[in-house]
C-alpha cells in the first residue's frame, strides 16, 4: 500500500492532522495511517492505545464527523489507521476548508472554495439567490422584445404580452428561489 491520493502515512500522531482527515472527508475519501515512515515502513507509536479514544474524540468535536480508528500490530510495532469516509455536506476545520488533492492537503481558498461549497450544496452560480433582489429591480422592455422574439419563434403564445414579468419567467421555468 503506497501513498495515494487516498492514503497518507505519518510517524507519529500530532492534532494538525485533523487537517488531513477533513481534507479526506472533502474528497474522496482516504486513510491516514499513523506510524508509519514516508518509505512505507512501520515505525510504531508508543501509545496507540491511548489514541483510539482521543483521535475519534478530538475528530467529533472539531470536525463533528465519525471516522473509524483501528489498532493494528505488526511485528510487534503498533500503529493506527483512520478510515475516513467522503462526507455529502461540506467539513470545515475551525472555518478551513480543506480538501485531498493528489497526495497534497490544500486548504480551499477564494473561488475554490465557492465551487467546493456550492458543489456540495448541489448548486450552481446561476442558481444563487441575489439579496433584496426582486421582480421590481427588473426593467419591462427587455422583457417585452424577448417575448416577442419567443413569439415569433413559436415558443410563447401571443397573449404572454398582456402577462408581468414573474408570469413570463415563471411559464419560462426561470423563477428560482429567492425571486419574488
Amino acid at each position: 500500500m503506497r501513498e495515494s491520493q487516498h492514503i497518507e502515512w505519518k510517524e507519529s500522531w500530532h492534532d494538525d492532522y485533523i487537517k488531513w482527515i477533513c481534507g479526506f472527508a472533502n474528497a474522496s475519501g482516504g486513510m491516514l495511517i499513523i506510524g508509519k515512515n514516508d518509505k512505507g515502513d512501520i515505525t510504531g507509536i508508543k501509545n496507540a492505545k491511548r489514541l483510539l479514544d482521543d483521535i475519534p474524540n478530538k475528530v467529533k468535536n472539531i470536525l463533528g464527523i465519525i471516522v473509524d480508528v483501528n489498532y493494528k500490530r505488526h511485528l510487534s510495532k503498533e500503529y493506527i489507521e483512520i478510515k475516513v469516509d467522503p462526507q455529502i455536506y461540506p467539513v470545515n476545520y475551525k472555518g478551513q476548508y480543506h480538501y485531498r488533492s493528489g497526495s497534497t492537503k490544500q486548504e480551499l481558498k477564494g473561488s475554490a472554495l465557492d465551487s467546493f461549497l456550492l458543489k456540495k450544496h448541489g448548486l450552481h452560480w446561476d442558481g444563487i439567490p441575489i439579496p433584496h433582489l426582486s421582480i421590481h429591480s427588473f426593467e419591462q422592455k427587455p422583457f417585452t422584445d424577448f417575448a416577442k422574439r419567443a413569439i415569433q419563434s413559436k415558443r410563447l403564445d401571443d397573449n404572454v404580452l398582456n402577462e408581468d414579468i414573474f408570469s413570463i419567467l415563471k411559464k419560462l421555468s426561470a423563477c428560482g428561489r429567492g425571486i419574488y
